[in-house]
């Protein structure tokens, strides 16, 4: 198929930023791709010539698997700017694919984060031309009022949005919008109208792995065999509630010995490089890209994990991990996380992210987790056990095909 992959017509994925999890979703895309035997190419920004997944592309120089580097075009002096970032970016969009389409045939685009320009489809219609397209929306909040998820009460902007997405689900070449949140279809199905796109959960994948034994990982990691673990994962920035956290474990008796494990911002490294030394016991930091082996050593390794997030609102793939290695949560009870660790019973819900309310749920947990689930196996299960990358994969290709 390679040989005569550029005859063939392309899906493209176009994502500017490859930072945070962004990455991973176009991997996974491209994977899936191949998978199905769709040739495929991604279209980044020139900043992300040296990310690692633009290197291993390059690299593996495949007929069937290109990239291509396109950066926002220069705004003319005389040109009044965009009215906001949707219209910038939708501007971006359309460049990519103008661009690319005199190229190549296009057979379909795949946008892993529509949330870059979703909003300004009522007005300025589908980037793509004709072109049929599938988006990924992450961060759809203006519902979750009505579906009983925690978040920030903003009657009057909730309701534009409401609007806004009823009409933008109706743009031409829109085949289907996935959502990452489960209670997004069922607020869609009540509300929005037949002549709509589809609208289908897609969960948010973790890398399918299982637990490893943790007395081996402990061993592998150089942590105390007796010890209690309290891992904070991934792109480490200060709304990860990390202040917060490191504040209460100066405060707690008998505190566990906190892990830290991923790229930090250069805020969180300077607080971090202050603080650390009024933790005890003293805390394992590894400020760097986190390998696969090393990430599921970590996972097995600890007691809790801490979801303890301020002002995220949508889901988390740490969650599914801890889930997956079965680790109790430290969860906020704000957005997705609250919403999910309530109903799967994953561990104590802090209502504020105090010192006190902290240091108890930290005892909590330590003690008392994690213990029998409430609720019925399979409601729980049925929401947890999906978020495969297997399934991820099908359910995107469902959409494709």
């Amino acid at each position: 198929m390679a040989a005569d992959a550029m005859e063939q017509d392309y899906v493209l994925i176009v994502e500017p930023n490859l930072t945070g999890h962004r990455w991973r979703y176009v991997e996974w895309t491209m994977q899936a791709c191949a998978e199905a035997g769709y040739p495929c190419m991604l279209v980044t920004e020139c900043a992300n010539e040296d990310h690692r997944l633009a290197r291993q592309i390059t690299a593996a120089n495949r007929p069937d698997q290109q990239i291509a580097f396109v950066d926002p075009e220069e705004r003319p002096r005389n040109r009044l700017r965009e009215p906001n970032e949707y219209w910038r970016f939708h501007r971006y969009f359309r460049r990519v694919y103008t661009i690319i389409s005199r190229m190549q045939a296009i057979r379909l685009v795949v946008v892993p984060y529509v949330d870059y320009f979703f909003y300004s489809l009522p007005f300025l219609g589908s980037p793509f031309g004709d072109t049929p397209w599938i988006g990924i929306t992450m961060r759809a909040t203006f519902h979750h009022h009505k579906v009983g998820i925690k978040a920030p009460d903003r009657p009057f902007v909730n309701a534009i949005k409401a609007q806004l997405f009823k009409r933008a689900i109706r743009t031409t070449g829109l085949r289907t919008l996935l959502t990452i949140d489960p209670t997004l279809p069922e607020w869609a199905a009540r509300s929005t109208s037949k002549h709509s796109a589809a609208i289908a959960y897609v969960a948010d994948p973790f890398p399918d792995e299982q637990a490893e034994n943790p007395a081996l990982a402990r061993q592998r990691l150089g942590l105390d065999p007796d010890q209690r673990y309290l891992l904070v994962y991934g792109a480490i920035t200060e709304r990860k509630g990390i202040y917060e956290l490191v504040h209460a474990l100066t405060r707690l008796d008998h505190a566990p010995t906190l892990i830290v494990a991923g790229e930090q911002d250069a805020g969180t490294r300077h607080f971090m490089r202050n603080h650390v030394r009024s933790l005890k016991p003293a805390p394992l930091i590894l400020d760097a890209f986190i390998s696969n082996d090393t990430e599921r050593d970590l996972f097995s390794a600890c007691d809790a994990v801490w979801l303890g997030y301020k002002g995220h609102y949508g889901m988390s793939g740490v969650l599914v991990q801890a889930y997956r290695f079965g680790k109790p949560v430290i969860a906020t009870e704000d957005g997705l996380i609250g919403w999910f660790s309530r109903r799967c019973e994953l561990g104590p819900i802090l209502s504020d992210l105090s010192s006190a309310s902290i240091g108890r749920a930290i005892t909590e947990t330590m003690t008392s987790w994690p213990h029998a689930p409430q609720a019925a196996p399979s409601a729980r299960d049925d929401l947890l056990s999906r978020h495969t990358l297997g399934q991820f994969k099908q359910t995107l290709l469902q959409q494709m095909a």
